[in-house]
């Protein structure tokens, strides 16, 4: 049957060495920075992210411009599967009527399964060129929230792999210590009695 003692690196006693000492205080640091320092870590890095996704969405709403065209041409007639199921956007010919009555084609990326004929929404750039559609709030939610775990689970892994070198080096110093005292009493031990 074992007894345990807690918080004897804390105590003052002859068994505790300056190593035990130092082990204690960084797994007190530990639990503080894993408790408290990695989800405020976290925490900020998704606020920052979420703050420079929103400006770079804003940049790209006022940027770019959603036309509702109609498909021309240029559809695949077998789109390629993709595991999953999920069907992404292709580049089609499509064609729509600026104001002013100006007739306009252009190429630009059309949702999966659009057909000839078919009428969708496709966006452009000031250039005129085809684009992605800007991000919407919930593509910059999903980017800061995930901005936010990676640093937080960044800086508890920075944490725990410091604690492991702490205690690796702690415990050399502790076998060291040992060493020394053991050279010191061990021949008062091991003298042979006359």
């Amino acid at each position: 049957m074992r007894t345990r003692v807690h918080g004897w690196r804390w105590r003052n006693n002859p068994l505790r060495r300056r190593s035990d000492v130092v082990e204690a205080w960084t797994a007190l640091a530990v639990a503080v920075l894993l408790l408290v320092g990695a989800p405020l870590a976290g925490a900020l890095a998704g606020l920052w992210a979420h703050d420079g996704a929103r400006t770079v969405a804003a940049a790209q709403r006022a940027e770019r411009h959603r036309v509702r065209a109609e498909v021309t041409g240029g559809t695949p007639h077998q789109l390629p599967s993709v595991p999953g199921g999920r069907e992404h956007a292709y580049r089609a010919t499509v064609r729509w009527t600026e104001p002013g009555d100006r007739v306009r084609t252009a190429v630009a990326r059309v949702p999966a399964g659009s057909r000839q004929g078919d009428v969708v929404d496709v966006w452009f750039d000031s250039e005129g060129r085809g684009v992605a559609p800007p991000p919407n709030d919930v593509a910059v939610w999903q980017h800061s929230v995930a901005v936010g775990l990676c640093a937080a689970g960044g800086a508890a892994a920075v944490t725990l792999l410091g604690h492991g070198v702490v205690r690796r080096v702690s415990l050399r110093h502790r076998m060291s210590e040992w060493e020394r005292e053991w050279a010191r009493t061990g021949p008062e031990w091991t003298r042979r009695k006359a």
